[in-house]
């Protein structure tokens, strides 16, 4: 059995350029799939946030036309209630990646707010890429790679990485919002981009690093991490 260790926004709200507050968290089928293929398969999870804060589910992401129908709404909403390590987290300062078998950071807008400039999460970023263990990041979560930089350097430069990109950020209607973009800026971090088609699973594994777009790629990441946590 693998304990994996996943990371999640601590804030419930994302700052947009006017100053704004957009209603977030993270996004409740980016936890809950993974969640889901993990456990069933008998491996242990456990929750990191900033300050050990309760994570928020980004009401939008429980909506029956933004999760697939209303069945798989509730199905996502299930798991989220019976998953009794949300209600826990540790706090992210006291994670240590040699705890863990593997690292996994679901999206959702909230690290755009908290993540992307959390010191902790970019040391435990950078150990988990040097661990060679599994290292799992999609959707907006990768915003936490900019984290990593040491005098403008990160170590996630030159690896191949997908994210939500900005064709899917203007089709949500928040990219004239958003104060930076995260696919802009994790070209500017120095990673290879790739895309796939907006909205459909598309995956991208790179020694130890599996980035997902979107979040229909997350239900895929917890299976490719099922295969090699074996």
């Amino acid at each position: 059995m693998a304990k994996l260790l996943f990371v999640l926004t601590g804030s419930p709200y994302w700052t947009l350029k006017d100053g704004t507050r957009h209603a977030t968290g993270y996004w409740a089928e980016e936890f809950a799939a993974p969640y889901k293929t993990l456990t069933e398969a008998g491996h242990r999870v456990v929750v990191a946030t900033p300050g050990g804060v309760v994570p928020t589910v980004d009401m939008m992401s429980l909506r029956p036309e933004m999760a697939g129908g209303a069945q798989n709404a509730l199905e996502l909403e299930a798991v989220i209630r019976s998953a009794e390590e949300l209600r826990r987290p540790i706090q992210l300062s006291d994670a240590r990646e040699e705890d863990y078998d593997a690292v996994y950071f679901p999206g959702g807008h909230g690290p755009m707010e908290d993540l992307w400039l959390d010191a902790d999460a970019g040391r435990l970023l950078t150990a988990a890429l040097d661990s060679g263990k599994p290292l799992a990041v999609v959707c907006h979560a990768p915003a936490a790679m900019l984290a990593t930089r040491v005098r403008g350097v990160s170590p996630f430069a030159g690896y191949r990485v997908t994210g939500f990109t900005n064709d899917e950020e203007h089709a949500v209607g928040l990219a004239s919002k958003a104060r930076w973009l995260l696919e802009d800026e994790l070209k500017e971090l120095g990673v290879k981009f790739e895309r796939g088609e907006m909205w459909k699973p598309y995956t991208v594994i790179d020694r130890n690093l599996y980035t997902g777009q979107n979040p229909a790629s997350s239900g895929v990441l917890g299976q490719e991490l099922l295969k090699v946590l074996k």
